[in-house]
């Protein structure tokens, strides 16, 4: 992929519909399996993510294909939430915002954390291929951590 068709902006307001489109295509299969997908809870928990994380969309040949929200402490930087509507998957665009999410903790030597979803096997799988690796799980969850080099 080359680096010009790919684009990350920052969320506005106007945005929120679209953010919830893409994570309801992205990732209700796995809520469903694990707790039941409740549209007014999976709703309100969206609006308060929105309104609280620093959200940035994807574009890819400036088009919206879907959203990036990551976090700052003092020892880490955080992965969120990072969803690419299907029928954008498997291009590199995932790889390409995760390459950028950690040259910018590698310039600030802080690791990368995130977790999955233990039957997102795929997500699983592809955090394994970016370096990261399982340091601690949940009933629901693994905790994955890549240190930078």
């Amino acid at each position: 992929m080359a680096v010009e068709e790919l684009n990350i902006r920052d969320a506005r307001s106007n945005d929120n519909e679209f953010v919830f489109t893409v994570k309801k295509a992205a990732f209700r299969e796995y809520v469903e399996q694990v707790w039941g997908w409740d549209d007014s809870y999976q709703r309100e928990l969206h609006d308060r993510r929105f309104a609280s994380q620093d959200l940035r969309i994807i574009q890819f040949c400036g088009t919206d294909v879907g959203f990036l929200a990551t976090s700052r402490t003092r020892a880490t930087l955080k992965v969120d939430q990072l969803y690419i509507l299907p029928e954008y998957q498997g291009r590199g665009i995932g790889t390409a915002c995760m390459a950028r999410v950690l040259d910018d903790a590698s310039l600030r030597q802080k690791p990368v954390v995130l977790q999955v979803l233990k039957i997102n096997t795929r997500g699983i799988a592809f955090y394994q291929k970016l370096g990261f690796i399982i340091v601690g799980e949940t009933t629901t969850h693994v905790q994955m951590k890549k240190v930078p080099e």
